[in-house]
């Protein structure tokens, strides 16, 4: 063992211990060379960049919702408008006590107490200094009496904000329609940046037809936040300067209809008080001049908000004033179809217009003992197809309806515009039904054949508007006007124009015309035409009561159609009746007959006569708009 081997090698430690220092100075030195270079990058190099990033975090980018085009009427007057509305607003944070606030505020009826625990709720959802609406839509004398208590409730207030609101209301409802909120799947169908900021949209009539019109662009607007997102008060041109301008909301388009108003509210005030509609329109262009059903229903609930209660006794009424009669409501047409008829049964040769039937009151196929009646029990006595139109003659069709057979019928009432939809310019319209040996294969295929077939007596029914038969007061309305135009079929429509509500620049919609009825006769359309005129003027036409005294010469043709069938051996007495049980009365017109303006189709839900109930409703209606009106003569 060596003894004097050294115990400690100062020398390698102290290499050792210099290499160490050395290292870790180097690692240090990059390190804060990698932050002093990082710190260069971003104060220097990507200090523009950043600096747009911290801008972007400060100012929130706020749409600004359009104002809703206005719809008029035909001569410029307001149908539907924007009115400044007040709500009843709490924001959260202002407010010490929600529940005591929530509950002095139903004692002062100014809330529903029912609807408390929802807006608790969305209270505590949101942001704390974001307002929720408690109610939408104040009365004036709610005004009046908050403002007496405002200072028993601090961080409530009241807002004003833009309704729509309709001024002529219940009369206008089913043709303009209304707006109402939105929902999920309205907001997945539209451009998004378009609706931002809005939460109401049409929902039937013209406001939902020509929403893309009315509607308009949302803008935006910038607003300086703090790191919460609240806006702050601030001088802040030193940060909205620099960036883009605030971008305005470019309003939706003024919508020109083609009603006029007189004769809408007229239409309103005629039906009130029962079940029906009324249609009237120009046969040479397709304008929709009224188009009313009833009952009907006031839209401006719809556009301020209304209670479950209130909506739930308008779904629950028995009336269904939410559904338009004049365009979805379909009917048996009843004896309006017979001018219609007649011009087919000329036109093939069914009949000829010296042909006489002797109407003994009912009407029997051969070799069958079935009665097919008559209106009139005691019958016509001998008639020919005028006669037959004037007075209503139910057998005389009943004779040539199988000589039409039902697949001429069904293709000259389809040629009227029957039994098939119109195009107008609304969301929702029925298509009614013109029956057809190939309908009926299709509609029962599957069933045993003899279901399937067509039977003679279907057709007899069917030659007075019964059976299968099925048809909308618009439909009727468009077949009185083709009937007057003698045979040239227009589309109908309810908007004429658009408006630049800047500029007053305006867009005309042409009328369209859609068809022509194939029967080129003008012999054979004088005459039925005439038969119509005796039918209000004639001696023994069925509404000679409503022609009586007529400043002008009016066609027309009435017409009733059963609710129910009468067993063979039965008779109809209206007075055992319950009155939803009662037929429901028809009419069609047009005037004047030289120079044709204005065509009407009426239906009265169980008014049991076409002639004594509906045709005074259209005769009213033509006096309006030809000037002819009690207030004008």
């Amino acid at each position: 063992m060596d003894l004097l081997a050294p115990i400690k090698d100062h020398h390698s430690e102290r290499r050792l211990f210099i290499g160490r220092i050395v290292l870790s100075a180097f690692i240090a030195s990059l390190l804060l060379g990698t932050v002093v270079a990082r710190l260069v990058q971003l104060q220097v190099f990507d200090h523009e960049y950043f600096a747009e990033r911290s801008q972007g975090n400060r100012v929130r980018i706020e749409a600004v919702p359009p104002i809703r085009g206005l719809i008029l009427d035909r001569r410029g007057r307001v149908l539907a408008e924007n009115y400044p509305a007040y709500q009843l607003e709490l924001i959260p944070e202002q407010v010490a006590d929600l529940d005591d606030t929530l509950r002095r505020l139903a004692a002062a009826d100014l809330i529903d107490a029912a609807d408390i625990p929802r807006l608790t709720e969305a209270a505590a959802a949101g942001l704390r200094f974001r307002p929720v609406t408690l109610n939408p839509r104040l009365e004036d004398a709610e005004i009046a009496r908050f403002a007496v208590q405002r200072p028993r409730f601090p961080g409530v207030d009241f807002k004003p904000r833009l309704v729509r609101y309709y001024p002529h209301g219940q009369a206008v409802a089913h043709a303009v329609g209304y707006v109402g909120a939105l929902t999920t799947e309205d907001l997945e169908s539209v451009e998004a940046s378009r609706y931002a900021g809005t939460s109401q949209g049409g929902q039937t009539g013209v406001e939902a037809s020509y929403e893309f019109e009315l509607h308009g662009y949302a803008g935006y607007r910038h607003l300086v936040t703090n790191a919460r997102g609240r806006q702050i008060a601030t001088d802040t041109s030193d940060v909205l300067d620099t960036l883009p301008p605030d971008q305005p909301p470019a309003p939706g388009e003024n919508v020109y209809t083609t009603l006029d108003l007189d004769l809408q509210l007229l239409a309103s005030r005629l039906l009130e008080g029962r079940r029906g509609a009324v249609v009237a329109m120009d046969p040479w262009n397709g304008d929709l001049l009224a188009l009313v059903s009833a009952p009907s229903f006031d839209p401006n609930l719809f556009s301020v908000g209304m209670s479950p209660d209130e909506y739930r006794a308008m779904l629950d009424n028995p009336d269904n004033p939410l559904f338009n009669r004049a365009v979805v409501g379909i009917y048996p047409p009843g004896s309006t179809i017979k001018p219609m008829l007649a011009l087919a049964a000329l036109e093939t040769g069914a009949t000829n217009l010296t042909r006489k039937s002797i109407c003994r009151g009912f009407f029997t196929l051969p070799n069958n003992t079935h009665r097919y009646r008559d209106w009139k029990p005691e019958g016509h006595g001998a008639v020919d197809i005028i006669d037959a139109i004037a007075e209503s003659c139910d057998v005389y069709f009943y004779e040539i309806a199988n000589e039409i057979g039902i697949d001429n019928m069904h293709r000259y009432l389809d040629e009227f515009g029957l039994g098939r939809k119109t195009d107008v310019d609304l969301k929702r319209e029925s298509e009614g039904l013109v029956p057809s040996t190939a309908w009926k294969r299709e509609r029962f295929r599957g069933r045993d054949p003899s279901e399937q077939r067509w039977y003679q007596g279907e057709t007899v029914i069917a030659s007075i508007g019964q059976g299968y038969m099925l048809a909308t007061p618009l439909q009727l309305a468009v077949a009185a006007a083709t009937m007057a135009t003698r045979g040239e079929r227009y589309r109908p429509r309810l908007v004429a124009a658009f408006e630049n509500p800047l500029t007053g620049e305006r867009r005309m919609l042409g009328s369209e015309r859609v068809g022509r009825v194939s029967i080129d006769n003008s012999f054979y359309w004088d005459s039925i035409v005439q038969a119509m005129v005796d039918v209000l003027h004639g001696d023994r036409g069925t509404a000679r009561e409503a022609g009586i005294d007529a400043d002008y010469p009016m066609a027309g043709k009435s017409g009733t159609s059963q609710v129910f069938s009468v067993a063979q051996e039965e008779e109809y007495n209206e007075e055992e009746l319950e009155e939803r049980l009662h037929d429901h009365a028809l009419f069609i017109s047009f005037a004047p007959v030289d120079d044709p303006q204005i065509a009407v189709a009426v239906i009265v839900e169980n008014g049991s006569s076409g002639s004594r109930v509906a045709a005074p409703i259209a005769r009213a209606i033509m006096d309006e708009y030809l000037g002819y009106g009690d207030e004008k003569r």
